[in-house]
This record gives structure tokens, sequence and C-alpha cells, in this order.
């Protein structure tokens, strides 16, 4: 198919995915239509289909483009051997990409239910190898000794929901610096695990 003449790839896909992003987080999938979104990219709604199949391919694109960004981020950080200072470098991790990412992070938890079953299972398996990054540490601890948990999964995932919460109140400029959050948060996630 050929693309709009004057078009460029190379700019036109990421701007038209940077605004669904930023309607689907405002708004939400269903209440966005193809049209919006051509409208906030200034580009006629029938050239959206030069780069993009449908709304569905581009939600899903949007998700697992955040998911494959997130565990590229996260197997780039330089981790210590020790599973308690893992622990603690996982914890500031996750607040700080999170953060810095609010639309993305919002539709990656409200619009998973519009996915597809197959798109669904993509981002799910990308989701397990992100939650299971955390369930390895948390069992090293438990080998070790360092660490008390009664189920590694679910206090893997009770982790993540917390250190997720931050990006709902957290406001830059208030009363807590992001270093205050994260050594609050460490605190209370290495008294949550039984951290000796």
């Amino acid at each position: 198919m050929a693309r709009t003449a004057g078009s460029h790839s190379d700019i036109t896909g990421p701007r038209i995915r940077a605004a669904a992003l930023k309607l689907f987080a405002k708004h939400g999938y269903a209440a966005v239509s193809m049209r919006q979104i051509a409208r906030e990219v200034g580009v006629q709604a029938g050239a959206l289909y030069n780069y993009i199949p449908d709304k569905q391919a581009l939600l899903f694109t949007l998700l697992e483009g955040h998911m494959e960004d997130l565990l590229e981020a996260w197997e780039a950080e330089p981790l210590p051997a020790d599973p308690l200072s893992r622990l603690e470098a996982f914890v500031r991790f996750h607040i700080r990409f999170n953060l810095a990412r609010p639309e993305a992070i919002f539709i990656s938890y409200m619009e998973l239910r519009n996915l597809d079953p197959e798109n669904f299972a993509i981002i799910e398996r990308l989701r397990r190898r992100y939650e299971g990054a955390l369930e390895t540490i948390l069992s090293d601890g438990q080998a070790e000794g360092v660490l008390s948990v009664p189920d590694t999964r679910l206090a893997s995932y009770a982790l993540i929901a917390m250190l997720t919460g931050v990006n709902t109140w957290y406001r830059a400029g208030g009363r807590l610096s992001l270093e205050d959050v994260e050594r609050i948060y460490w605190d209370m996630v290495r008294k949550s695990v039984g951290a000796v």
C-alpha cells in the first residue's frame, strides 16, 4: 500500500502511536475512533491505514512496545549479586521507569481487557517475564535465608501492584521528592518480605 504523498513513515508512525497513547489514556480505548487519532496527528483518517491495519493493532503495538522497553531497560540494569541489593534495585527501577511513562502505564493496566485473545496472550507472556524477574529475586533471597515470604509468585504480584500504585498519586514538586519515595518504598518492601 502506498504512503500518502509527502508523508514519512519514520515521522508519521511515531506520531500516530503518540496520539493514540494520549487519547487512549485520556478517553479510553473504546471511546477513541481512528478519525480522532487522525485529527490529532493532522492527517486524513484513511491515511492511518498506511501505517497501522486497525485500532486493535494500534493498541497492541503500544502495549507490546511498552513491555519490550520495560524488559530491555530492566535487563540493561547493572545488578548486584546479592538478592537483597537486587530487590532494592528492582524497587527503585520500577518506580523510576513507570513514573516517566504515566500514559503507557495507565493503558497497560486499564486496556488489557480490550486486546484480542491472541494479542492478550503475547502481552501476558511479556508481563510474566518481568514478574518472573522479581520472583527470581525473591526465590534467591529465600534460598539464601535473607528474605521470607509465604509465596514468591504472590509476593511478586503484590509488590509490583504496590510499586505501580505510585503513579496514581505521585506528583513532581509535591511533598516528597522521587528520592524520598524510592527510599520509603524500599523500606516498606524490605519489611514486607521479612528481610533480615
